[in-house]
């Protein structure tokens, strides 16, 4: 029984789910998407169709290869082979850690209501830096230290927002729905350009498979659990973006860089905008938290197929890979001291639009690797003829957000996927027939 200390539980996966999905993005998205109108709660709605629809061929997936880490990358490495396996593992762990950054920065952009000090962007970038670094280490305690405070964070920033769902019910005016496309383009267009933001909210949704080896039952806890988050993530992006638009105007929507505040201090008056930056505080804490647990593994999972030196596999005597988490938050560190430079903003958000598309292509891999491991098992069944269905609908709805991603991201994104094919090469080539053996670093 000892060796439970080392798996998350149920509710520890519905946690992390739902928290890497329910980020610092919820506290800004009403504002983003106020510039289309009430056209933009179908973009959600939509958005939650096909997230649902990749969460199912994660689901699948991990009924059809239990007990493995590494989600997209170990999945298209079994339908469709070692290379795409590697790139899309490398692709997808490139994302983690540049995600990770944006994380960082937008939590200490929170934090800066209450230390104003913090809008110095040198010290805001060392702030940054420091609490990736004590995330880092509190990692090194296991999956399951991770899964208790994945659960107490999203309970934390849950409340808040659950608060202003159900009492800003009462402070809806209706007449703000009025305006279903005010974004001066056609219909289609601004429903394509809203649900391409909503996309970024749903990122994250494949974060229980990714961990499969420290869960116990995966076969039958890691479904339910990925389901189980994504419906419960899905309904507080909606719901509070549908009272949040009935609350306020459009227009004061779209030039606020703090609606959930906005819609605070209507119900609670100026201290409404204290609770929802410490809700958002805290939103980043647990995000973050979950994705650098998801980074180190990733990584973990590739070198164990000895396409990453084997250094990435060790673990400490708490299960956690240690040097996979340390490197993580190297190149984190040094990806923050570059963006410090007020000059290479631009450049920075070019970077993490490109590491989003990183994280876009491997659900489309995953989608069709699906298939065709479906395909292989053959039991003809209604079962089997429903999960292809959904897994070609997963296929078309991923190749139709990386479409609509733009072609510059797209045209850096292949760029970022085209670096991988040299390291595989290398590895491939230095590749011994040693098995890769687990042992403990510390």
């Amino acid at each position: 029984m000892q060796e439970d200390k080392h798996y998350m539980n149920f509710w520890m996966l519905v946690a992390l789910v739902s928290g890497n999905m329910v980020g610092s993005g919820i506290f800004l998205l009403p504002s983003g998407l106020a510039k289309f109108g009430s056209i933009s709660i179908l973009a959600w709605v939509f958005t939650a169709l096909g997230s649902t629809a990749l969460a199912l061929v994660f689901c699948s997936f991990s009924r059809l290869v239990p007990k493995v880490d590494g989600g997209p990358y170990i999945y298209v490495r079994v339908g469709l082979g070692r290379f795409l396996g590697f790139q899309s593992g490398f692709g997808y762990w490139a994302s983690l850690w540049v995600g990770n950054c944006a994380i960082a920065i937008a939590m200490v952009g929170y934090m800066s209501y209450f230390f104003p000090a913090l809008n110095n962007y040198v010290i805001a970038g060392g702030s940054a830096i420091g609490i990736i670094w004590l995330l880092t280490f509190f990692n090194m305690l296991g999956a399951r230290s991770v899964g208790w405070l994945q659960v107490i964070t999203m309970i934390a920033k849950s409340l808040p927002l659950l608060f202003i769902i159900v009492v800003g019910m009462w402070y809806i005016h209706p007449q703000f729905y009025t305006g279903f496309n005010i974004s001066g383009q056609a219909n289609f267009d601004a429903f394509s350009s809203a649900a391409s933001l909503t996309l970024w909210a749903f990122i994250g949704l494949e974060s229980a498979a990714v961990t499969a080896s420290r869960v116990k039952n995966p076969a039958k806890t890691i479904p339910l659990a990925t389901l189980t988050g994504v419906l419960i993530a899905a309904f507080i992006y909606i719901a509070s973006s549908v009272v949040i638009m009935g609350m306020v105007p459009a227009i004061n929507l779209q030039n606020s860089n703090a609606p959930f505040a906005l819609a605070a201090a209507e119900i609670l008056g100026p201290n409404g905008s204290m609770v929802i930056a410490v809700a958002a505080v805290i939103a980043c804490l647990g995000t973050l938290n979950g994705w650098v647990m998801l980074t180190a593994v990733v990584s973990q999972s590739i070198a164990k197929s000895r396409l990453f030196p084997a250094i990435f596999a060790i673990e400490n005597k708490h299960g956690a890979p240690v040097f996979s988490l340390l490197l993580s938050a190297v190149l984190m560190t040094i990806l923050l001291l570059m963006t410090m430079s007020k000059s290479l903003v631009a450049q920075f958000n070019l970077i993490i639009l490109m590491a989003v598309l990183a994280a876009l292509i491997p659900y489309f891999y995953t989608a069709i690797a699906n298939i065709l491991v479906i395909k292989a098992q053959n039991p003809q069944t209604r079962i089997y003829h429903a999960s292809v269905i959904i897994a070609i609908l997963a296929c078309a709805y991923s190749l139709w957000t990386i479409v609509g991603s733009g072609k510059e991201v797209v045209y850096y994104g292949m760029i970022l996927f085209f670096l991988g094919t040299p390291i595989y090469a290398a590895a491939e080539w230095i590749n011994t027939a040693k098995p890769i053996k687990r042992k403990s670093m510390f």
